[in-house]
């Protein structure tokens, strides 16, 4: 099958909603492959990927996306949870058109855009690759270290507060955080020369306007979740490496659990950075195949 391929560093995509805001986001891969909707983790713009290599192989197209307030994506002064999934839809659909359905990959704390986005129905499979937990769900407050239920609390009771502490957090706070929680094979892959300026670019993306978008993202991701997990209805497929000590304190596990029909896999050579090290799995689970 003859393709037609981007440069790389993917191409640059700007889609208006509905009431004229800018979502701002880029394209990788052929630009005739499969489309596969990549929500990124914390703090990352749309330069953040997986899988570059293998997209023409695969015959992807992979599409990213700043969220508002990130990167050059405008910001919406009410954005919740939902206003975020809608977002993504319009981003798709003035990318690819009206009415098209696709598998969404979700990492970290980004997982809980893609459930929101299962949950609205336009979702053909979703794979969440190392997701944040629902630290406010009380099953996971019970496992998770005090400090981040704590945050987590004062993100229900007090959301302007946390927003203040939320605030003061930096791009390069959050790439030593990630460093410094990490075991000795993902910090080695983290630092790499291949990796470490893409994370940087990413990040000050993600940190644009001061970091508003950072800090109205990791609100929604703390506060509880409102979303019936129930409602999601398309294949889902967790991956998690068993080396990984950051995203879940139970490998999500109980994430799992409250999912209808979802698969939880551990991959054993893998730890929190398995979006990139195993991303051959994950675009296989993407599309429905067997690795």
């Amino acid at each position: 099958m003859s393709s037609l391929s981007q440069q790389p560093g993917g191409s640059d995509l700007v889609v208006r909603t509905a009431d004229g805001r800018a979502l701002t986001g880029k394209s990788f891969g052929p630009v005739d492959g499969n489309p596969v909707l990549f929500v990124a983790g914390a703090g990352t713009g749309k330069s953040m990927r997986f899988g570059e290599q293998m997209l023409d192989r695969a015959h992807v197209r992979l599409l990213t996306m700043d969220r508002p307030g990130m990167g050059g994506s405008d910001v919406h002064p009410e954005r919740t949870l939902a206003s975020t999934a809608a977002d993504y839809r319009a981003f798709v659909t003035g990318v690819l058109g009206a009415g098209v359905t696709l598998p969404v990959v979700a990492n970290s704390q980004g997982s809980v855009f893609g459930l929101a986005a299962a949950a609205a129905g336009w979702v053909s499979r979703l794979v969440l690759v190392s997701p944040a937990d629902e630290v406010a769900h009380p099953d996971v407050q019970a496992q998770v270290p005090e400090d981040a239920a704590r945050l987590a609390q004062l993100a229900a009771d007090d959301p302007d507060e946390a927003a203040r502490i939320l605030g003061a957090f930096t791009a390069d706070a959050m790439a030593e955080m990630v460093l410094s929680s990490s075991d000795e094979a993902d910090r080695r892959f983290y630092t790499s020369e291949t990796f470490l300026p893409l994370y940087r670019r990413s990040l000050a993306e993600g940190f644009a306007n001061d970091g508003a978008g950072y800090v109205r993202d990791t609100l929604i991701a703390m506060q509880p979740w409102p979303l019936r997990l129930g409602d999601v209805r398309c294949p889902v497929t967790i991956l998690f490496g068993a080396r990984d000590r950051s995203h879940s304190p139970d490998h999500g596990r109980t994430l799992a659990d409250r999912i209808p029909d979802a698969v939880r896999q551990i991959v054993p050579d893998a730890g929190g950075a398995l979006l990139w090290t195993h991303s051959e799995k994950v675009l296989a689970a993407a599309l429905g195949q067997r690795d």
